[in-house]
């Protein structure tokens, strides 16, 4: 497997640390989450390694790239395991920056990094106790970030159960539909985990995703939440992308995971 393309720091000098999780369990409608991350790392290959946003080079950054953990049989010790790689991640000083998989890898991270705030842009809110009996279904993720997390935000939504919409009501969840989050900014000094389900955008921009959902964000809305949130954050992930496109999710995600490499370093103190 190639790594993550301009991620050539060694671990011990690392700034950010790439770690794939290509779990492909509990997906609803298109499987294939398991190749997110090959796919990710792959059409990376072309991008230019100068940001014109920030006046950096990828390769300048201290990225490193840790290669896939594999899932096994058991998803909750998976999560068990891949929440202790990216502990040694955070431990070392470096920030992890996951690939899914499917939206189940957060929580490891989640409860690796203990952000004050869960920031998301997903198109589901993911508040469910349980989906089919299964309490680690990727419908579960913002429910299981705010066992951790003292707030969650959620961008992009617009799909839920009824339930999970009265959940979002209470005090430690703020949804901003697809139509306001152009309009949104961060308004917090608090230590933030960042998390892109590529199925907030529109499947118009990225269908190579599991559960597809109309009415949704255009990259650049999402670039530009990547971009602000960035500097809070104390990790991200981008999960979801499967290969059922013509790597349209791919091409969106690995841009998205280079614009928070970005804005996260141009904002680091020097």
């Amino acid at each position: 497997m190639s790594g993550f393309p301009g991620a050539h720091a060694d671990r011990a000098d690392a700034e950010y640390v790439v770690v794939g999780a290509p779990l492909d369990r509990s997906t609803t409608y298109q499987p294939g989450t398991r190749f997110g991350p090959r796919r990710i790392r792959a059409v990376a290959e072309s991008f230019e390694d100068y940001d014109h946003h920030t006046g950096s080079r990828f390769t300048a950054l201290g990225v490193h790239d840790h290669g896939d953990v594999r899932p096994g049989g058991d998803v909750e010790e998976y999560l068990i395991y891949l929440e202790g790689v990216l502990s040694d991640v955070d431990r070392d000083g470096s920030i992890p920056v996951l690939l899914g998989g499917e939206h189940t890898v957060t929580v490891a991270a989640v409860r690796a990094l203990d952000p004050d705030v869960f920031v998301c842009l997903d198109a589901h809110l993911d508040l469910r106790e349980a989906f089919g009996g299964d309490p680690y279904s990727h419908s579960t993720v913002t429910r299981h970030a705010l066992e951790v997390a003292e707030e969650a935000i959620i961008l992009g939504a617009r799909a839920g159960s009824e339930r999970e919409w009265q959940r979002a009501a209470e005090a430690d969840v703020t949804v901003v539909p697809p139509e306001e989050v152009s309009e949104w900014s961060p308004a917090f000094e608090r230590e933030v985990y960042l998390s892109v389900d590529i199925d907030a955008a529109d499947p118009g921009f990225a269908p190579g995703t599991g559960t597809l959902e109309p009415f949704g964000l255009d990259p650049t809305a999402m670039r530009e939440v990547v971009r602000a949130v960035a500097p809070h954050a104390v990790g991200a992930d981008v999960v979801e992308v499967n290969d059922q496109d013509d790597d349209q999710a791919a091409v969106l995600g690995a841009k998205l995971v280079r614009a928070f490499v970005f804005a996260h370093a141009d904002a680091a103190p020097a």
